[in-house]
């Protein structure tokens, strides 16, 4: 007789889908998403990113000749909206989708069928107790019935010597309520990041501002948004006033920031005009975006005139706060004809230069001062982006002072006009003004955030705390009295389901 290899059996085109599906929505497959999602996340925060901030991004690739645009390619820029982070999202909401429906099927059924008939012999369950009671059969499966409807157990009884109790279905529901929320989360960010947008603006004091988008300093749309669509509205800044801790011996640091208030006039399109208050913790609705304010800082005024007295840039230029002082950075860019002008250097609210250089002692306006470099060439070579508050000098030249030969430093006061060498024409600091740094941001999917993060806190908290347990109880007559026979386990470790069970048989007239 001969005999064949067993023919191995063949799953077929079904068989691969349907384990290819298991694979996806099993647990261990959406902790490894997760997981490979804090990953993808890493570089989001390591590299700069085009929608934030496109100039920084570029400079970055010009600094890294190299790897520069591999990574771009890669999508390390753009890492939120790359096609491989994009795929790590969608897998795991579709594992979770795929995780949740059986789930909620299992539980559905197990609340409505009775719990399971108890077995022939309770002392093989995890804990069991036997006790006589001073009661008939009949009374004694009644005072337990009570003790266990008095613990919140479920009870059924499938025979007249019998009850089969259960409880902690709730252990099931908050891990199915933790699933559904991850769930809400995934989808109240990926509306944020469709439909919500971010941008930045400075206003100086005594400006508007309106709701369109060439009034932004920077502008970050969802995909799905309409930039030219943005609700009309606008923003007029009255005042800004801030608080410096000026005791050396105080409650804080000198020079601390004690308040910030932003003083506004808020008009809705089409509606009447109000005054706001604006604060760090206390934000203004516009009911189309919310306005931050996320900082404060000077402008300095200057006019720069050409050789014929001619006025070729009058402007209010903001400079970012560089320390707790106030020591702020920023550059002045003049287009003309023959060669733009550019400037670099520090605005000092209290300004002096000494052996540490030049430095403010204060962070309030006591004796502002601007600290300048001063270059010629093209401001924008080869038209790449860049910050406004910067310079770049690559197609530049540092002018020189003509009598010294030394690089052009300029320390200007209020009010003082200094020449520029080779007779370029002049330099003047007019005066400073206060602006605030306004963030206004669209958010539709943060409330759907919230809430699913809430749930999914206090469905994890559930799953945790609340015990899953079976009780059986078994009643046969003893001269008399009664004979019961209590027996319950546990999912998973439960150390309590033996004092449980002694809490019930507690409840019953024992016989002395």
């Amino acid at each position: 007789m001969t005999y064949s290899a067993p023919t191995q059996p063949q799953l077929g085109v079904v068989g691969w889908l349907r384990w290819m599906w298991r694979q996806l929505t099993s647990m261990r497959t959406a902790l490894f998403l997760l997981l490979l999602l804090a990953l993808g996340a890493v570089p989001g925060s390591t590299f700069p990113q085009r929608s934030l901030d496109s100039a920084r991004t570029a400079q970055w690739i010009a600094d890294h000749p190299t790897a520069g645009p591999w990574l771009d390619r890669l999508g390390f820029f753009e890492v939120y909206a790359s096609p491989w982070f994009s795929a790590i999202y969608l897998l795991l909401f579709i594992s979770l989708i795929g995780c949740v429906l059986p789930r909620t099927k299992i539980l559905w059924h197990q609340v409505r069928s009775a719990p399971p008939k108890a077995p022939g012999r309770l002392e093989r369950l995890s804990a069991h107790t036997t006790a006589e009671v001073d009661l008939p059969p009949e009374q004694a499966l009644a005072e337990a019935r009570s003790a266990l409807r008095a613990k919140r157990y479920r009870v059924h009884a499938h025979d007249e010597s019998t009850l089969s109790a259960e409880k902690g279905y709730l252990r099931e529901a908050g891990n199915l309520v933790f699933h559904v929320a991850l769930i809400g989360v995934i989808i109240g960010v990926a509306s944020g990041y469709l439909f919500g947008w971010r941008g930045d603006v400075i206003v100086p004091v005594g400006q508007t501002f309106a709701n369109t988008l060439i009034r932004y300093d920077t502008f970050s749309p969802g995909p799905w948004v309409d930039p030219t669509a943005l609700t009309p509205y606008t923003v007029r800044l009255d005042s800004m006033d801030v608080t410096f801790e000026s005791e050396v011996q105080g409650r804080g640091q000198f020079g601390m920031p004690r308040d910030f208030t932003a003083t506004t006039t808020f008009t809705p399109d089409g509606g009447t005009p109000r005054t706001e208050i604006v604060k760090v913790n206390g934000p203004l609705e516009t009911g189309n975006g919310t306005v931050f304010l996320l900082g404060n800082g000077y402008s300095a005024k200057v006019t720069v005139r050409d050789a014929d007295g001619t006025v070729v840039y009058r402007d209010s230029t903001p400079f970012l706060p560089m320390d707790n002082f106030y020591k702020s950075s920023g550059a002045i860019k003049v287009l003309r004809a023959g060669g733009d002008l550019g400037f670099s250097g520090f605005f000092l609210p209290t300004g002096t230069i000494d052996e540490q250089g030049p430095r403010s002692l204060f962070p309030d306006l006591l004796d502002p001062g601007l600290v300048l470099t001063a270059y010629e060439g093209e401001l924008y070579p080869n038209a790449n982006p860049q910050s406004v508050y910067s310079l770049d000098t690559s197609g530049m030249k540092q002018l020189v002072d003509d009598k010294t030969k030394e690089p052009l430093r300029l320390w200007l006061k209020v009010g003082d006009t200094a020449q520029l060498p080779g007779g370029r024409g002049s330099i003047t600091f007019d005066g400073v003004e206060r602006f605030a740094g306004f963030s206004i941001r669209t958010d539709p999917g943060k409330s759907l955030t919230l809430v699913s993060s809430l749930l999914a806190l206090a469905g994890l908290v559930a799953s945790l705390v609340i015990r899953r347990r079976r009780v059986f109880v078994r009643v046969t007559a003893d001269e008399g009295r009664s004979l019961v026979s209590v027996g319950g386990l546990g999912k998973g470790d439960d150390d309590g389901i033996a004092d449980e069970i002694a809490q019930i048989l507690a409840r019953l007239p024992r016989t002395p």
